[in-house]
């Protein structure tokens, strides 16, 4: 039988970022990394922190304003708005967006498509809202 200790289980960019982000949305206003640190029970490093709300700067989901020697974070958008972020970006990146919305909308289950129109709202003759 082996004593190894069992290594706790390794999470992934976006399930941080999405922590970091439900942190930051329970402050009262900005707040620096290290309440996100602590707000997250302190297991992960204070650096892992700072790199995670970096990244989200980078993606437009946090801003950041100086507070002393270091900044005070606060959330632009929730994690909906962070996965729409990063659907649009990858639609940017793609140089036919019909064929790949259309791929996209015939992919969706029939509820999700049924969402959508309605999100879309009625047409008009022309395929104008």
């Amino acid at each position: 039988m082996s004593d190894r200790r069992q290594r706790p289980r390794r999470r992934g960019q976006g399930e941080l970022e999405g922590l970091v982000l439900s942190a930051l949305r329970e402050a009262r206003g900005p707040v620096p990394a290290g309440w996100v640190q602590e707000r997250l029970g302190g297991d992960l490093a204070y650096t892992t922190v700072v790199t995670i709300l970096t990244r989200l700067l980078d993606k437009g989901a946090v801003t950041r304003e100086r507070a002393g020697r270091s900044f005070a974070w606060t959330p632009v958008s929730d994690q909906a708005g962070l996965a729409a972020r990063k659907m649009r970006k990858l639609l940017d990146g793609e140089s036919d967006r019909e064929a790949v919305l259309a791929r996209f909308v015939t992919s969706l289950e029939p509820d999700d498509e049924r969402l959508l129109r309605q999100l879309l709202g009625p047409l008009g003759p022309e395929g104008e809202a």
